[in-house]
């Protein structure tokens, strides 16, 4: 599915990445490949990330979301692997562990507001 927002919720064990527009919402639940929690190498980390990025295909706005720092890890993998994907990450954001729907309701929000800052008075 290719849409405009994103929102990736993802820490070190699982990533929910949940696309939408004004009337779809596909969500999709990746797992790592590593089994223990704190001692995964960097190749699965790397096969992980890689995964996510593969999901996020045709997204233009992405915004990233977590516990911990595996949000901004995954940023930082795309920077150096996957620029495009980079550069349609708007935003990092920590947030606990909330529902599909509460995912989608806080990327609403969140790109509300975006899109109001970004948008040129002008053409408002």
């Amino acid at each position: 599915m290719s849409t405009f927002h994103a929102v990736v919720w993802i820490d070190q064990s699982e990533a929910h990445v949940v696309m939408f527009d004004r009337d779809h919402i596909e969500a999709q639940r990746i797992k790592s490949r590593t089994h223990h929690k704190h001692q995964g190498k960097a190749d699965d980390s790397a096969a992980f990330f890689a995964d996510v990025a593969r999901a996020l295909n045709g997204t233009r706005e992405i915004l990233l979301t977590g516990p911990g720092l595996a949000r901004n890890h995954f940023r930082d993998w795309c920077s150096s692997h996957l620029p495009g994907v980079a550069d349609s990450v708007v935003d990092s954001v920590v947030s606990d562990h909330p529902s599909d729907g509460q995912l989608v309701a806080l990327a609403r929000q969140y790109f509300r507001k975006f899109d109001n800052m970004a948008a040129n008075p002008s053409t408002v």
